[in-house]
């Protein structure tokens, strides 16, 4: 090939796209000759995973504009699915159907503000920080507003917010490595980490876009299959999307007939599990329509509020780039969002429909404690049965299963040949370790360029704060494998204590620092402290003291509280205090034009 490798790019991502499909069929003649399922779920998980690691190899580098921004060469359509790698997290592949499954309607909250969140990044964000010419979020909050303060606050939500976030992700990983590799969940996370590492460690942000392409590739190849497959052996058809209506209403008919929403006869022995009890397709859901509209705008504002997502859009060669890698974006991300419900109702009709060979409600205990997939994830602890009556007979009450299996579970729940099992679990470590790569390189990143280079010592080499970025990237990432390792929450719950914690302190810093001249320092310092402040004090009082939810705002939603504080507080503060200087002015004129030079020189 000639050229460099940006413009070879379709030959190489079709090379790669060739080889995993070739290695995909290879592992279904080996499955078909007799090779254990274990073996076939260890070779997808080792294969990707070194994929991903020579990647990230190849990419190494010593220069600062490659480790931070790629050199600002990446192009749109990849940028978008680099980007769609990055936004589809564990939470997403792994744990967004699980949600679907047990919360029925209102789950889709997550992907409605989810998508609705890109709306915001393509309006009001991404063009205008890729034209400020940044390398990172509070990059853009210290220039904009000015002084170390500023640049400070803005780093400390960062690191709080990614920091919650990555533990999700590592959390995905070690529920994935745990079942394809039938090790302890405590051990997967760590294993997790090591892969995630080895992907963005060596060249930073330009290891982790071209590794994140190829992550994208694998999991929605991952996602999609299964639920094909799925919908035609049902009769719903080879695109599952047309039969999702139909699906639906079957699962209506069932749900009676089960009991749904019995209570559950005992507790099970550990945490993580529950059984399904609320209707599938309820307008209520079990949350109420101010409930469904606040998580929808939390995840939205979340969004746009998000260091590693808005970092992508650093890395375009221009404004024009960034604006269409929104829409790429949201392109690849439809593909999975898309899904998810249909992958949700299918599953459980697998489970539910007598008319199906693979339903389990109805039968005997000791029938479906014997079927393998009930074996391999009652042995990690992810799955639990009770006959608590005593009738011999499983009930829809008795069934105990965690939310972030549904989608990993699923090719052995429908009998699918092993293979796609193994595909899913390459898929889902994928997506989760897409995320917590950008994630931990935007907490390095932050701490190494704009605490320590920016703040600490002006005057460091470049070598120097290469180092020290990789040095935070293996301790944050050790430290957030510990917090995943304890099972504090599960990983939508995080996800979602994320999104609330950028939202709280950096949406409206942000957005003002574009949209309005007025906003000053005092303003944007106050708006970032005192949002953050109040949202997390929110988050103690409602989810650990006890504290009844305001208007029915609960831990997931406490972005509400915090970025209502921090509107005010911006505005007020600023209007009290003086006005930014015509300079500064200035620069947020040339921020919203389009045209022209970068308002930071390429080598800040």
């Amino acid at each position: 090939m000639e050229g460099k490798f940006t413009d070879n790019l379709g030959r190489i991502y079709g090379m790669y796209t060739g080889g995993f499909i070739g290695f995909i069929i290879l592992m279904a003649i080996l499955e078909q000759m007799g090779m254990g399922a274990a073996t076939i779920g260890i070779l997808f998980v080792a294969f990707t995973i070194v994929v991903y690691a020579g990647i990230g190899w190849l990419s190494r580098t010593m220069e600062v504009s490659a480790y931070y921004v790629a050199g600002r060469e990446v192009p749109a359509v990849y940028n978008g699915m680099a980007t769609a790698a990055d936004w589809m997290s564990g939470a997403s592949f792994v744990a967004l159907a699980g949600g679907i499954y047990f919360g029925g309607y209102s789950y889709l909250a997550f992907i409605v503000g989810w998508t609705g969140g890109y709306v915001l990044v393509n309006s009001l964000m991404a063009p205008y920080l890729r034209k400020f010419g940044c390398y990172t979020v509070p990059d853009f909050i210290g220039t904009r507003y000015g002084g170390n303060t500023a640049r400070f606050c803005a780093v400390i939500v960062l690191v709080v917010a990614s920091f919650t976030y990555v533990t999700a992700q590592i959390n995905a990983t070690g529920t994935i490595a745990a079942r394809a590799l039938q090790i302890p969940f405590e051990v997967g996370v760590w294993f997790g980490l090591l892969g995630i590492l080895l992907c963005s460690m060596l060249g930073g942000m330009r290891a982790v876009t071209w590794t994140q392409v190829a992550q994208y590739i694998v999991l929605i190849i991952a996602y999609l299959i299964p639920v094909i497959w799925m919908s035609n052996a049902q009769g719903f058809g080879i695109i599952p999307h047309f039969g999702y209506g139909e699906a639906v209403a079957r699962i209506q008919e069932l749900e009676p007939v089960v009991q749904l929403g019995a209570a559950a006869v005992d507790k099970p022995p550990f945490g993580g599990v529950k059984i399904l009890s609320v209707p599938h397709f309820d307008p209520q859901g079990g949350m109420q329509s101010w409930s469904f509209a606040t998580l929808a705008i939390c995840m939205m504002m979340g969004t746009a509020s998000l260091p590693h997502i808005l970092m992508r859009y650093f890395t375009t060669p221009s404004v024009r780039d960034a604006r269409k890698s929104v829409a790429y974006s949201l392109f690849f991300i439809f593909l999975l969002y898309f899904t998810a419900p249909a992958l949700a109702t299918l599953t459980k009709l697998q489970l539910l429909d007598p008319t199906l060979a693979t339903s389990i409600i109805g039968k005997s205990i000791a029938e479906v404690q014997a079927l393998p997939w009930v074996q391999n994830w009652s042995a990690v602890k992810m799955l639990w049965l009770n006959d608590g009556n005593g009738d011999g007979i499983l009930q829809l009450n008795e069934f105990f299963m965690r939310a972030d299996i549904v989608v990993l579970a699923t090719p052995e729940i429908a009998g699918l040949p092993y293979v796609i099992s193994g595909l899913v679990a390459a898929g889902g470590m994928a997506a989760a370790m897409s995320t917590a790569d950008g994630l931990l390189l935007a907490i390095a990143n932050a701490l190494s360029h704009d605490l320590y280079y920016k703040i600490i010592d002006p005057k460091a080499e470049t070598k120097t704060r290469l180092v020290v970025a990789r040095i935070l990237l293996i301790v944050i990432g050790a430290a957030a494998a510990y917090i995943a390792s304890m099972k504090l929450t599960g990983i939508l719950g995080a996800v979602a204590w994320a999104f609330d914690f950028a939202m709280s302190g950096l949406f409206f810093p942000l957005v003002l620092g574009i949209w309005w001249k007025r906003a000053n320092r005092q303003g944007a310092i106050a708006g970032m402290v005192l949002g953050f402040l109040a949202g997390t004090w929110y988050l103690y009082q409602v989810y650990f003291n006890g504290m009844t939810p305001w208007m029915g705002i609960d831990h997931l939603r406490f972005g509400i509280i915090g970025a209502s504080v921090s509107l005010i507080a911006m505005v007020v503060v600023s209007l009290a205090t003086e006005e930014p200087d015509a300079e500064t002015q200035a620069m947020v004129d040339a921020t919203r034009d389009p045209s022209g030079e970068e308002v930071l020189s390429a080598t800040h």
